[in-house]
């Protein structure tokens, strides 16, 4: 199945796999090495919440293709949203790892590293 093809809860699937490892790889890089406080950063990064913050930052910055894809992941019909998590937030974050996987699915690693580098600066302005 092409990716184009493909719902925008399977593209987030893939997506929450892709930048959750990546996310953590890149704490790793960065000395951390106790589980907990791995798994605490990391959530600053993964969480519904950071993940529709960085939203409002990258959306300016997607093609039409793109945007369509987001949409497709934001409005996918999820039977239900983590617990204390705004569904506004866990909607756009479900469209941002659409994206993910998307682009995954694509081969287009280097639009994924750039969209990562804008995130860890977004991030460094946030700590």
């Amino acid at each position: 199945m092409l990716a184009e093809e493909m719902s925008g809860g399977v593209l987030a699937f893939i997506g929450d796999a892709v930048m959750t490892l990546m996310v953590r790889e890149y704490l790793v890089s960065l000395g951390y090495t106790k589980a907990k406080q791995l798994q605490e950063l990391s959530i600053t990064y993964v969480s519904a919440k950071a993940q529709a913050e960085f939203m409002k930052a990258l959306s300016p910055l997607l093609s039409e293709e793109e945007k369509i894809i987001f949409r497709r992941g934001r409005n996918y019909k999820c039977h239900s949203a983590p617990r204390n998590t705004d569904t506004a937030d866990y909607h756009a974050a479900t469209g941002l790892e659409a994206l993910w996987g998307y682009w995954h699915l694509k081969h287009q690693d280097a639009r994924i590293d750039e969209v990562f580098q804008l995130m860890i600066k977004e991030k460094a302005f946030q700590f």
